[in-house]
């Protein structure tokens, strides 16, 4: 899976969105008449599903499209990649004034979407082998939306709710249905069958079923409005409900079968994480699949360094750090061309 990459924003690109002191460091430079090769390595601390280096790329790409090719080098890890603590993901080598402003802006796409995709792969792995859902949008600022969701599906999840975040991830986004749309209709089952009749056939039907009656009592009306169209249900009972339960899944799915309804699939969402999917896991809960959004959404981002290494070819590090670039031999040379065009 690639990402869909578009041009970086005016504000990454005029450096607006950078910490300050690196827009003086590249003045003064200027002023003073320096502008040595450098050699910088980007690490984190802690292991991690890599994510956001493809974005990075595709920063680097147009930043450094004018640079001496004999002077510039950039070497990374995959979106997708596990990394190991203070293991290089990137390692850039070119001009500083080149690149330096821009160091505010790669390590935050890198420290965001790893957070993301790291706690991602925590629910899937809690799941497996049941697929899970990123339903995060609404926990997010719309504007990076779309990072999110494709960060999710970097980490594991096998689809997202917005079309933004699944484009950029090449997919077809995923979602059943809201509250606000069984809520208008009065009835579940009159919106099961108004979702039925105005969308494409090729939207599965899956349907809410917590939001007047009886989850069970629920599930079968639909089922027996919608017979063979039905694809699953969805189970999002809230808190003051008592949430979602093992017990409540174990009946929905008993209550589907004997009725003839073995096809009809269980969705559960509602404040998942690692430790609720297990709880269902461990008690022999037949779902088919989870949507999980806040462990995802709210996960903290991954802290990352970006180290010069050296200075026109002479090995130097800060105080703690070994001078001198790091034997990495997963880092691969790309093409700053190919991810500025493409």
């Amino acid at each position: 899976m690639g990402i869909q990459r578009s041009r970086p924003s005016h504000e990454i690109l005029s450096g607006e969105s950078a910490d300050v002191y690196f827009a003086r460091a590249e003045r003064i430079l200027e002023r003073e008449g320096m502008d040595p090769i450098v050699a910088m390595e980007v690490f984190a601390r802690e292991p991690a599903v890599l994510c956001g280096i493809d974005e990075a790329k595709n920063l680097l790409g147009h930043v450094l499209a004018d640079a001496d090719p004999a002077e510039t080098t950039v070497e990374a890890l995959d979106d997708g990649d596990v990394i190991g603590p203070k293991e290089v993901v990137l390692r850039i080598r070119a001009r500083y004034r080149r690149f330096g402003l821009y160091e505010t802006a790669f390590l935050g796409m890198l420290a965001q979407s790893t957070g993301w995709a790291s706690a991602a792969r925590e629910v899937v792995e809690a799941a497996a082998p049941d697929p899970v859902i990123s339903f995060g949008a609404r926990h997010v600022h719309p504007d990076i939306v779309d990072v999110l969701d494709y960060a999710a599906i970097v980490g594991g999840c096998v689809g997202a709710s917005t079309p933004a975040g699944a484009r950029l991830a090449g997919l077809n986004p995923t979602g059943t249905m809201p509250h606000s749309l069984v809520l208008i209709f009065g009835d579940t089952v009159e919106a099961a069958l108004a979702f039925d009749r105005d969308l494409a056939d090729d939207v599965p039907r899956i349907v809410l079923v917590d939001t007047f009656r009886d989850e069970a009592e629920e599930a079968l009306r639909v089922a027996h409005a919608l017979g063979d169209r039905l694809y699953g249900i969805r189970l999002d009972t809230p808190s003051e409900r008592g949430r979602v339960t093992a017990d409540l899944v174990k009946e929905v799915r008993a209550r589907l079968d004997q009725a003839g309804f073995r096809h009809v699939k269980v969705v559960v969402s509602g404040g998942l994480s690692p430790e609720r999917i297990r709880y269902f896991r461990e008690q022999g809960a037949p779902v088919d699949s989870y949507a999980v959004g806040s462990y995802i959404s709210g996960a903290s981002p991954i802290d990352f360094t970006g180290d010069i290494k050296e200075i026109d070819g002479r090995p130097i590090a800060k105080r703690g750090r070994i001078p001198g670039v790091t034997d990495s031999p997963r880092l691969r040379r790309i093409d700053l061309a190919a991810w500025r065009d493409g």
